[in-house]
């Protein structure tokens, strides 16, 4: 999110490209909920991860990219560690990566010291790589360091043991995306040409879009002007891409094994990732936490509502925002008891935190185009 005070208050796609997003419904009389927005439709967050199958449980964050899904209601998630057991955050680790599903966007690292975690195994979760990847994975036999940490399970009342801030040996960011493309994909002018167009739209339900591209372009005759992109290549800097229709966006063009054309890493012009926070102008109000609890929480389709503590004081534009949101929602005919409900999303809560109903969370806020919401969401 962009902070106040950069001098950044609108991105590039707000001020020059029209930009249809879903609507916001706000609870009630009546009220209901966005369609699509983060959510990613019936085969998208709104089961909870990526793809169709969901990730973790009502609310345990997304799998990776693609089909699948990552763990489901059906799966058990990692062991729980004995309640003694100790971590120290800035101790750093080094380890070989077993195992990871890069479409369900979770693993397993083995440390080199046998003996430092029971099983000698830790899980890792796709948002705990730091990557350079417009979609962060990491293959068998990789060798890593990492640091620990323990995530509270909900439904057991353990603790399970997780790697996080993943990098290569030395603190590299992770970058494998160019290299395996490199040697799988066939280009249409070589990997790194980048073609202009026009986005006619993205369906995360559907988990696919159609690009037009600009003419002019001096590209074999068999090339369509208009062409597939799948969700693996839109550039959405490691998150949901949500709904987008006539959009200026720039991409490569690849040739799959069926001999069709598609779109290969869809971005914004300038190679500006897809993302929500520049699409719907969201800034970050600080890293402030405040605490509060949780209203209404819906993890079919990873949507929900905080309500801050009577005794948090928030940002004054956060407040202002809350007041125009309860009352834009007033006038469409909604029956709002309470001005102070912050929104959130799946993508919204920090990873390991299985949220439920009236659970004590402590959060961050934002305001965007549609009121402000709350984000980093932690028990």
């Amino acid at each position: 999110m962009v902070p106040w005070g950069q001098g950044v208050q609108k991105p590039w796609l707000k001020q020059n490209q029209p930009y249809r997003a879903q609507g916001f419904g706000f609870p009630g009389a009546g009220g209901g909920f966005p369609v699509g927005v983060g959510c990613g439709g019936a085969g998208g967050y709104a089961k909870g991860g990526w793809g169709k199958g969901g990730g973790w449980s009502k609310g345990w964050g997304g799998g990776g990219k693609g089909g699948g899904g990552g763990w489901n209601q059906n799966k058990r998630p990692p062991p729980t560690v004995p309640e003694n057991f100790q971590v120290d955050p800035n101790m750093r680790y080094f380890g070989s990566v077993l195992m990871y599903n890069k479409f369900r966007g979770f693993g397993f690292v083995t440390p080199s010291v046998p003996g430092t975690v029971p099983t000698d195994k830790v899980f890792v979760h796709w948002k705990q790589v730091q990557s350079d990847d417009r979609y962060p994975f990491l293959t068998q036999g990789l060798e890593v360091e990492f640091s620990l940490m323990l995530a509270k399970e909900w439904k057991t009342g353990g603790s399970t043991l997780r790697a996080t801030n993943v990098t290569l040996v030395g603190g590299m960011s992770v970058a494998l995306q160019d290299e395996l493309d490199a040697g799988e994909k066939h280009f249409v002018g070589g990997q790194h040409l980048r073609y202009t167009g026009m986005l006619k739209f993205y369906s995360p339900r559907h988990q696919f879009g159609y690009i037009v591209m600009d003419q002019g372009y001096d590209v074999d005759a068999s090339v369509p002007n208009e062409m597939r992109v799948d969700l693996e290549e839109v550039n959405a800097a490691g998150q949901q891409p949500v709904h987008m229709q006539n959009i200026a966006v720039e991409f490569g063009i690849f040739q799959n094994e069926k001999g069709q054309y598609k779109g290969y890493n869809m971005t914004l012009p300038g190679g500006h990732p897809l993302t929500r926070d520049a699409l719907e102008n969201r800034i970050s109000m600080g890293g402030n936490a405040y605490r509060g609890q949780v209203a209404m929480w819906n993890w079919r389709i990873g949507f929900g509502f905080i309500r801050p503590d009577p005794s948090v004081v928030l940002p004054p534009k956060v407040t202002a925002k809350l007041a125009e949101q309860a009352q834009a929602a007033r006038q469409r005919g909604k029956n709002i008891s309470e001005d102070r409900m912050l929104y959130f999303r799946t993508a919204d809560i920090t990873p390991g935190i299985s949220i439920v109903q009236h659970m004590q969370v402590t959060f961050q806020v934002y305001v965007d185009d549609k009121g402000a919401g709350a984000s980093e969401i932690s028990a």
